[in-house]
């Protein structure tokens, strides 16, 4: 005989909760909360605080900050990662933008990347700026050295940083009526373009603003090569341009520009840990634009020679 089944006195069966489950209690909420925050104000204060640089520049730099946005909101609501693992992941994420964040040109409204002569072309330059450098920063001491005869192609990076660019023989090639080629650089981006000389034999010439190469191109045959550093640089020092001699051309010309420092070799302020000038930035960007001039016209005379002699 079947016997209806019963159940003694006492609680239900039925598991009895016993307080909010740990993704939704009061610290898990606020953790996420928290993470999702910081994932889209850091960002969104980045942008406001860099609008010029960030919106003229490469555009990897702004899609990195929407990915950051969206990857962090995403590990925030999503209910299936841990609360501290969406904040951990949030750091991850927002640390590499607060170093990234590029020092920005004091210099107002001048954003070209192409800077001609009014006259003929006598060579041409691509210029690699300094890692997290806004490029408008050049374009100013630049546009002088154009305008003595040289067409100067400004680069945007990729994040402000020269070595993740490509190859600069796309851009050179946009310009036929250019008879020889230089490719420079401040500081990383000096050292971008020695590697673009040493991956490419059709340049002819490298000119370093603060800067030494990593690669060896002291075998490089018919390289004209200018070295031009500061004084009183606290980052690329003389000790360093000196350890860098034997990666260089026996001709290479090395020149130092008095009482300058790092941060003269463009237009974006100070820059902390560099040294202290004993000469005003106007006096040495002077010397900087003229010595630049001379590493171009020593190429245009070389070059018209046929791989002879020297610009007086």
């Amino acid at each position: 005989m079947n016997r209806s089944r019963r159940w003694p006195l006492g609680p239900s069966p039925r598991r009895q909760s016993s307080g909010a489950s740990p993704s939704r209690s009061p610290v898990a909420t606020w953790t996420r909360r928290l993470a999702a925050a910081t994932s889209v104000g850091v960002p969104l204060a980045l942008l406001a605080t860099a609008w010029g640089p960030l919106t003229t520049g490469h555009p990897a730099h702004l899609l990195l900050l929407a990915a950051v946005i969206v990857i962090g909101t995403t590990a925030a609501v999503w209910r299936r990662v841990p609360p501290w693992l969406a904040l951990a992941l949030t750091v991850v994420l927002v640390a590499p933008l607060l170093y990234l964040q590029p020092f920005a040109s004091t210099q107002d409204g001048d954003d070209a990347t192409v800077l001609r002569p009014d006259g003929p072309v006598r060579a041409g330059l691509v210029f690699h700026p300094g890692a997290r450098v806004d490029h408008r920063a050049y374009v100013p001491l630049l546009r002088r050295v154009a305008a003595q005869g040289f067409l100067v192609v400004v680069v945007k990076e990729p994040l402000n940083i020269a070595l993740l660019g490509g190859d600069t023989a796309p851009l050179r090639a946009e310009h036929p009526e250019v008879p020889v080629w230089a490719v420079g650089g401040h500081s990383l981006g000096g050292v971008a373009a020695a590697r673009d000389v040493a991956a490419d034999p059709a340049v002819r010439g490298l000119v370093l603003w603060a800067s030494y190469p990593v690669d060896d191109l002291s075998g490089r045959g018919g390289l004209r090569a200018w070295s031009i550093r500061g004084e009183r640089d606290g980052f690329t020092t003389r000790e360093d341009v000196e350890d860098s001699r034997g990666l260089l051309p026996a001709d290479t010309r090395f020149e130092v520009v008095p009482g300058a420092v790092h941060a003269f070799f463009g237009d974006y302020g100070d820059q902390p840990g560099d040294g202290v000038p004993s000469a005003s930035r106007d006096d040495a960007q002077e010397k900087i634009v003229e010595l630049t001039a001379a590493a171009l016209g020593d190429l245009a005379v070389h070059a018209a020679n046929g791989g002879h002699g020297r610009e007086p």
